[in-house]
């Protein structure tokens, strides 16, 4: 009898086993495209576990690519799994921003459900959902609760990117967990020369067609980096926690959106909408509160080491200095100072000491009552500043009393810093033990989004320095108003190498496919170290103003010193000018890494604003102005390079001029090495 159940228990093990070579054999596939039918993405299960492919213009441009999650207890979700159902859906509408590149943005997509299972004596299930759009693709996991699968650890995430002849494709990238954050300088090489990168990862295909990777609704996971494994085959690195885990959930729960923005040219890639078409609503309701707007501060001159951060005789954030600044700031219609160092824990080494930072106790020669009040005389208000070094629960711990304190003092902005390497954020853990972990983990993902979400209880604003990277929750929750993330202007005045000429060229085809990036721009005195030093600004003054224009942020820096811009004030009046919020924005040219077109029409007004910049090649630009209104006439009003401008030997070497133009012109312009140009275009009627 024990035998014959043996025989059978056999039997109808190799019945299970022929039968899933058959199903696999076999396979399942399905597909949707995107409205216009330019994008397809294929799903597949005859190799034995889920993948994806993609097509574009009826070629493959990704072909078949893995997918899946690793448990740590439990089988993977993926291999042995099959398609059991799948669902299609459609959706065209259009939602408006509170603040933003474009006020409308449309949400057209098509949508495929694909459920997957595996049977045994251990079954699971989860569901693959995918929106294809015009300009690219995002796809997420979504895991039911089930047996087996409540408490979850992720220990790998399987999601390649697989890219269709990649010994001919070109990558821009930075090395993923860089020890500055983000902070590096991009890199152009063959695809196969890209090891280990960051997202957003941007690639040129042979055909011309460019593609960029990223991720959408960061939220409770860690970032996704990608590794090149095998030449042309990417596959998802999960920043891990400080014990080697990779993300720690409870079911049921979704991953993040991995994403693929697609389009013929660079130029197109700025005008996708993708990233933030993949988060949720604003779930903040009335957000009035939240205010664009341009500042100056206290801020250069720290990095120039004219003035501390610390106390002492060269204190920057002092009361009279602030004044000063809100004086400057009135006058020329600015909303906001910034004052770094203005609170106790900056003196000796601060970025090793963040725990002896005080958010709600200023230093001596600090009044913020009476800045408060002077600010509120003059209509201009003090953007805080909290550094915490990366000591984020000595952070958390001060956290609700500091916003209070903020908003008791007119504070309706804070700039906060996690200045630390990548892997060195503080956290002390439940027992009180002290843990390190990454800017980028699962932790931080919670960290930064508790400053946004306590920081909007109190209607206040957040600019996130030494950030995770931004992955399109501006959208969910608009009072994160910006972010760092890349290498700044600072690196100008102390950095080694200084940014390159090419760097803002590459830098709105990578880094600004994200969100918006508080660069700090316009440096007028460009050789503040003196002549020959090699810390300089690399562009010329007139790129410095196009810089308003093509790094979109809405709260933007005058970054130099205001007598530097009190001894240039027609170069000055363009910053006065340009607003810091959009109606729409248009990319008209461009290539990666050479030079950017960019126009951007203010948000209720009339007028037009463009910025082109280039990298250390000049060079010449024509380009129709169909963006205009074609009932309307134009006064245009040029910052440009002139003659003999180059950034190197002629950089304040600049031509302001007028001209009426309309809709139907065209428009010629030189752009010197390393230089660039700014129009407002002013109407007339």
């Amino acid at each position: 009898m024990r035998r014959e159940l043996q025989s059978n228990k056999r039997n109808a093990a190799l019945l299970a086993a022929v039968m899933l070579v058959c199903a696999q054999a076999q396979g399942k596939e399905v597909s949707v495209s995107s409205p216009d039918g330019k994008l397809t993405v294929i799903v597949s299960d005859e190799h034995g576990a889920p993948d994806y492919r993609v097509q574009y213009a009826g070629k493959e441009i990704m072909p078949a690519a893995r997918l899946g999650l690793v448990l740590r207890d439990g089988p993977e979700l993926g291999e042995g799994f099959t398609i059991t159902a799948s669902r299609k859906a459609d959706k065209d509408e259009t939602w408006q921003q509170p603040w933003g590149e474009r006020r409308l943005v449309r949400d057209h997509h098509r949508e495929l459900l694909v459920q997957l299972a595996r049977g045994g004596k251990t079954p699971r299930k989860f569901a693959l959902r995918l929106r294809v759009f015009d300009d690219g693709l995002g796809f997420r996991y979504e895991v039911p609760r089930q047996r087996g699968v409540e408490q979850v650890e992720i220990t790998d995430e399987r999601t390649e990117f697989r890219f269709a002849d990649s010994a001919k494709a070109r990558a821009w990238w930075i090395p993923a967990r860089y020890w500055r954050s983000y902070e590096a300088l991009y890199q152009k090489t063959a695809l196969h020369a890209a090891p280990h990168v960051e997202t957003p990862f941007t690639v040129r295909l042979d055909s011309g067609v460019h593609l960029a990777m990223h991720e959408a609704a960061l939220t409770n996971y860690a970032s996704m980096t990608l590794n090149q494994r095998r030449e042309g085959v990417f596959k998802a690195d999960l920043t891990p926690w400080s014990d080697g885990s990779k993300v720690k959930l409870q079911a049921p729960f979704n991953t993040p959106w991995r994403t693929v923005q697609v389009s013929p040219d660079a130029a197109g890639l700025l005008n996708s909408d993708l990233i933030l078409n993949l988060n949720e609503p604003n779930k903040l309701g009335d957000v009035s509160w939240v205010k664009p707007g341009k500042y100056v501060g206290i801020w250069w001159g720290m990095h120039l080491w004219q003035k501390t951060w610390a106390s002492g005789d060269k204190h920057g954030a002092t009361t009279a200095e602030v004044k000063r600044y809100m004086d400057f700031a009135a006058k020329h219609g600015f909303t906001g100072v910034l004052a770094e160092g203005w609170n106790v824990g900056w003196d000796g080494d601060w970025p090793e000491n963040g725990e002896k930072f005080k958010f709600s106790q200023p230093y001596p020669d600090f009044d913020m009552a009476a800045v408060a009040a002077y600010g509120r005389s003059k209509g201009v208000k003090l953007i805080g500043h909290h550094e915490t070094s990366g000591a984020v629960s000595h952070y958390a711990s001060q956290m609700g009393a500091a916003y209070d304190y903020a908003r008791a003092n007119n504070i309706d902005t804070i700039k906060t810093g996690y200045v630390a390497d990548n892997e060195r954020i503080k956290r002390i853990d439940e027992n009180g033990q002290v843990r390190y972990e990454w800017h980028d983990g699962q932790f931080m993902a919670g960290e930064y989004l508790r400053s946004v979400t306590e920081a909007a209880k109190r209607h206040i604003a957040i600019d996130t320095h030494e950030p995770i990277k931004d992955t399109g929750l501006r959208r969910t929750y608009p009072n994160w108003l910006s972010r760092e993330g890349a290498r700044g202007q600072e690196y100008n005045a102390w950095g080694y190498p200084p940014n390159p000429p090419e760097h803002t060229a590459i830098l709105p085809y990578t880094r600004m496919l994200s969100g918006p990036f508080d660069y700090t721009p316009g440096i007028f005195n460009l050789e503040p170290n003196g002549k020959g030093h090699e810390n300089r600004v690399r562009s010329t003054l007139a790129k410095e103003l196009s810089l308003y224009v093509v790094l979109y942020s809405p709260v933007q820096m005058a970054a130099d010193l205001i007598e530097n811009y009190e001894a240039r004030p027609a170069a000055f009046q363009f910053i006065a000018d340009v607003p810091t919020d959009w109606e729409q924005s248009r990319a008209l040219a461009g290539e990666v890494g050479e030079y950017v077109v960019m126009a951007r029409q203010q948000r209720g007004g009339a007028d037009w604003y463009l910025g082109a910049l280039t990298n250390e090649r000049a060079r010449e630009l024509q380009f129709k102005l169909d963006f205009l209104d074609p009932q309307r006439r134009y006064q245009a009003q040029i910052y440009r390079d002139g003659a003999t401008a180059d950034w190197e030997t002629a950089p304040y070497d600049m031509v302001i001029e007028q001209r009426e133009v309309r809709a139907g012109d065209s428009l010629a312009l030189h752009l010197a090495a390393g230089g660039g140009a700014a129009i407002r275009f002013k109407a007339l009627d």
